[in-house]
């Protein structure tokens, strides 16, 4: 139970560290009140351009991988059972991501989960993720939509894991619930996008010159 507490409380944290906030903050802004208002890479890009956005996408990606990572290790030094390990990595990148969407430092209003989820995942089965990052390039590059390749690489995941699984590549079926799961948050954590999208005001990706 120690064990469990710690990886949970240290994957929060870790996953609460507001990147994209902290660069806003170096830039002399306050990134929650321009462009979109949110905290993530996409906004931070917008806004202030690759310089700062390129950064926060790297770290927002290492929380979530490092969050799984220090799972095996806290796991390691308690001697935490080995069949359960997985599931003690899995819990880490759930509460990774949760500390990024919503940080008790800004008011539980954080970013959209897009990155940090990945590097979760890259974490738990790098072969999915390579494929779900694969789907989300070919999507943004069709529609300039970071949104909605956010969306159709998460929707996708689950089946991509559930096919890895069945072909044997992967024997951890228990990641296909947690794709479920990081494929709701993050289609909940866009719903705004959606609205925007339904009324055809949602902004399609340009670079700040």
């Amino acid at each position: 139970m120690l064990t469990l507490a710690s990886v949970l409380i240290a994957s929060y944290l870790l996953g609460s560290l507001p990147a994209g906030y902290l660069a806003g903050r170096i830039a002399r802004i306050d990134i929650r009140k321009v462009g979109s208002g949110n905290i993530g890479a996409t906004n931070v890009t917008r806004v202030l351009g690759g310089r700062y956005g390129y950064p926060v996408f790297a770290v927002d990606f290492l929380k979530g991988l490092a969050a799984v990572r220090l799972s095996f290790l806290i796991a390691q030094l308690t001697q935490f059972p080995g069949a359960s390990i997985e599931l003690l990595a899995i819990i880490a990148g759930v509460a990774c991501v949760m500390g990024h969407a919503f940080p008790a430092w800004l008011q539980f209003k954080g970013g959209k989960g897009v990155a940090t989820s990945a590097g979760a995942l890259f974490g738990l089965m790098p072969l999915a993720a390579l494929v779900g990052a694969l789907i989300w390039f070919i999507t943004f590059r069709l529609t300039r939509y970071v949104s909605v390749a956010s969306i159709t690489a998460a929707i996708a995941l689950p089946m991509v894991i559930f096919v890895l699984t069945r072909r044997g590549e992967a024997h951890r079926e228990v990641l296909f619930y947690f794709s479920i799961c990081l494929a709701g948050l993050v289609v909940l954590r866009h719903r705004s996008n959606l609205v925007r999208l339904v009324h055809g005001t949602e902004p399609r990706f340009q670079k700040r010159k």
